[in-house]
């Protein structure tokens, strides 16, 4: 018998009931000690003294989920919870649903996006992928005839384990190729910045600052998916190549940055002619996440526009359907699943570094891209202080791209609560223009039908009676025939 905790839509659900085992989700050449590194994830359970342990498992790891609880239990004497479903990305650590048992610890199993936890230890266990390194070395020399090339090797997670007998086989023959090597707590816990040293994605690699990172060429070890699109999106400026480990094959991504790029510079003029923005919360787990919604509520107020805060789990367009008021969302999650393909919802959905350039008058569109939202944050890399004092310019309307009308982007300040309702605004600008009700109430007062309506005490009071009995068939007052 094994506690497991699943969760749907942010709703966690405590039961007690047995898992059953199913086809493994591990490689059929691997055994479950190895690939799970058991003794590895015992160790941390034991050296720590956790008694409570969540166990977090993707939905193809699931089959092997009540073993390896069963075995983790045997080998270090605590409990363990496992945790499915997640109530957002299974790539982020849910602590929620793991602090719902008391959990002193998380164990997160297969693959991960490596952001920062608020609260609980966490041990990422990202499951032994095999990489053929001889095969991935003679793709790395065909696409890299020249060995003066200065290349940097990224791979995913679930490769790492290999990256140190790829750099064996590469070192000799090509000086200037460095490896990305996933952080350690001690590199993550520091704060001193080290010359050449790149460290993002959880991830950290040293690069010639003479040569400059923009002049390399990033060669990624793994399949296409959201980390691939996140990395080129990241470093734009770089060429790509990739070397997939399940097909064999090597190729130069062809993947047209400039166009993604373009598309979220289109979703940035959309953010900014939009009134009524709904900040969608992606993650209830990764560090800061509540800073930044702090921060995204006063820019987004600064620019004279309206933000709500939702909470719906896991973003789909149905559910995003249901508040048409909103003129467009942003998405506030870890960097793989914030860059959202919004293409078949009913409004865009933006970015975090995408709606600050919308209403940061100060931030201005270079090419760079940001998609950890942490980096946005005072004291950050890559903050920009809002102006206490918007330039003359900024203070004239400007003509949107889009529809081709005048929009004004200024700063505004609540009215005196001694001279109009906590819900009015001002807008500091020429034209004076004052809002006396909310872009989302008024949107309700435009619609043809708006609900059902109370009319207390204009309805007459009637008895209850007894109404029909049966089923929609068949119900009992009707003839038979």
């Amino acid at each position: 018998m094994m506690a497991t905790a699943f969760s749907s839509d942010g709703a966690e659900v405590m039961q007690r009931t047995p898992i059953p085992a199913g086809a493994s989700g591990c490689p059929p050449n691997m055994g479950l000690q190895e690939f799970y590194e058991l003794e590895r994830a015992a160790a941390f359970i034991s050296d720590n003294g956790f008694t409570k342990v969540a166990l977090q498992f993707p939905d193809e790891l699931l089959p092997d989920s009540g073993t390896i609880a069963a075995r983790m239990e045997a080998a270090t004497g605590a409990k363990m919870y496992i945790l499915g479903d997640t109530s957002y990305g299974s790539c982020c650590v849910d602590e929620v649903a793991a602090e719902h048992v008391d959990a002193e610890a998380v164990v997160h199993y297969g693959p991960a996006c490596l952001s920062p936890c608020r609260k609980l230890p966490v041990l990422h266990v990202f499951g032994h992928k095999q990489l053929d390194v001889m095969r991935c070395a003679e793709v790395f020399q065909e696409l890299y005839p020249d060995l003066q090339t200065h290349v940097v090797v990224l791979s995913e997670v679930a490769y790492s384990h290999a990256i140190e007998n790829l750099a064996s086989q590469l070192h000799p023959l090509y000086p200037n190729v460095v490896f990305s090597q996933l952080d350690s707590k001690e590199l993550h816990d520091s704060a001193q910045p080290v010359s050449g040293l790149v460290q993002q994605f959880g991830r950290h690699f040293a690069v010639d600052n003479q040569h400059g990172l923009d002049n390399y060429t990033m060669f990624y070890v793994g399949c296409e998916g959201p980390e691939l699109t996140n990395f080129m999106l990241t470093w734009n400026r770089c060429s790509f190549s990739s070397f997939n480990p399940q097909t064999g094959q090597g190729q130069w991504e062809t993947l047209d940055v400039n166009r993604a790029l373009r598309r979220r510079l289109y979703l940035v003029e959309r953010a900014r002619d939009a009134q009524v923005v709904g900040i969608v919360v992606g993650t209830l787990g990764v560090a800061d996440y509540l800073s930044v919604l702090e921060h995204l509520r006063r820019i987004i107020e600064q620019a004279g526009k309206r933000a709500y805060t939702l909470a719906v789990g896991k973003p789909n367009p149905a559910k995003l359907a249901n508040f048409p008021e909103v003129d467009i969302f942003v998405l506030v999650a870890c960097p793989q699943n914030s860059l959202l393909d919004s293409t078949d919802f009913y409004r865009p959905v933006v970015t975090p570094f995408e709606m600050e350039i919308a209403c940061n008058p100060a931030r201005t569109w270079t090419g760079s891209y940001v998609t950890d939202f942490r980096h946005l944050l005072p004291g950050a890399c890559e903050h920009t202080p809002f102006p206490e004092e918007v330039s003359e310019a900024n203070r004239e309307p400007s003509i949107s791209l889009i529809t081709g009308e005048l929009r004004s982007t200024c700063l505004y300040t609540t009215l005196d609560p001694e001279q109009s309702s906590g819900t009015a605004v001002t807008c500091r600008s020429h034209m004076q223009i004052v809002a006396q009700s909310s872009p989302a109430a008024a949107f309700l007062e435009s619609r043809s039908w708006r609900g059902l309506e109370q009319q207390l005490g204009q309805s007459a009071v009637t008895k209850a009676v007894v109404g029909r009995r049966g089923i929609a068939i068949a119900y009992e007052d009707e003839p038979c025939g």
